[in-house]
């Protein structure tokens, strides 16, 4: 049963401003709810009070910039990502992933930035955003600042977001466009399911990167390795020293460590197919 609360829907990011600021730590903000109404019918959370940020018009939008870089809305849904001709033409590994989230229901509610911000391990959008160099834009009472993704995780669902801050987007860099890409995700069963792990993987300019997920408190983006020199045998000893999953109902450690093996071998096979 969910708890008593006050609910704002601002039409304006000043109007969110003023709320996130005036009621600080008793506030929660909605985006699709996914995650949070859950918590908060289990009593994990109890938020006096929910600020839906799908009332301010350009959260919900995906904007395509002069530069071929790509920003995602706050309120922006997966299905949204997955029907978007951008995307799916130029940054098509946030396809792949986006689709593997949840099903076709759940992903008309959550979020690319409710998924990120939630900061699971097993987050699915977030290897695909690590490894194409994604950016957070955080709004403040001061201008608000930028980070990247890979410094956004700071332990098990817990993110650097201060009292009085909010994700206004994620943005994907233009250097990423067109990169050779891909997500393979390991679940107990088919269709929606968290993740027993995941890994993603962009290769651009001579650099690989890989990013693994439910592999250790954050998702992990392993060290950058030159793409000509990256053979099989050095990522997944990378991976195997960056990463530490543990054993819970869901899949033993061994298993974990051996479906990230089995993962990067058939990304990097898929990407020298090319």
């Amino acid at each position: 049963m969910l708890n008593h609360f006050t609910y704002f829907k601002p039409q304006t990011e000043s109007e969110l401003l003023e709320k996130v600021k005036s009621y600080g730590d008793d506030t929660k903000i909605l985006a699709g709810g996914t995650d949070l109404l859950i918590y908060m019918k289990q009593g994990i959370t109890a938020p006096k009070v929910l600020i839906d940020v799908k009332g301010i018009s350009e959260y919900s939008k995906i904007v395509t910039a002069s530069d071929g870089s790509i920003s995602i809305g706050a309120s922006v849904t997966c299905n949204e990502v997955i029907e978007n001709e951008c995307i799916n033409k130029h940054f098509p590994v946030l396809v792949e992933a986006a689709k593997t989230l949840g099903s076709y229901q759940l992903r008309n509610r959550a979020t690319v930035i409710g998924n990120i911000c939630n900061a699971s391990p097993a987050a699915d959008m977030a290897g695909p955003l690590l490894v194409l160099g994604a950016l957070v834009i955080i709004g403040n009472d001061s201008g608000g600042r930028e980070i990247l993704l890979k410094d956004f995780f700071i332990g098990f669902k817990k993110n650097i977001l201060k009292v009085d801050e909010f994700v206004k987007a994620i943005k994907v860099p233009a250097y990423f466009r067109d990169a050779k890409s891909g997500y393979l995700k390991s679940s107990r069963i088919k269709g929606h399911d968290l993740g027993i792990c995941n890994v993603a993987m962009c290769r651009v300019n001579g650099t690989l990167k890989v990013a693994v997920g439910s592999c250790a408190v954050t998702p992990v983006l392993l060290p950058d390795f030159e793409s000509d020199r990256a053979g099989t045998k050095f990522v997944i000893e990378a991976a195997m020293n960056n990463i530490n999953p543990i054993s819970d109902i869901r899949s033993s450690k061994e298993y974990r460590k051996h479906m990230v093996k089995v993962f990067i071998k058939r990304l990097l096979e898929k990407g020298n197919s090319h």
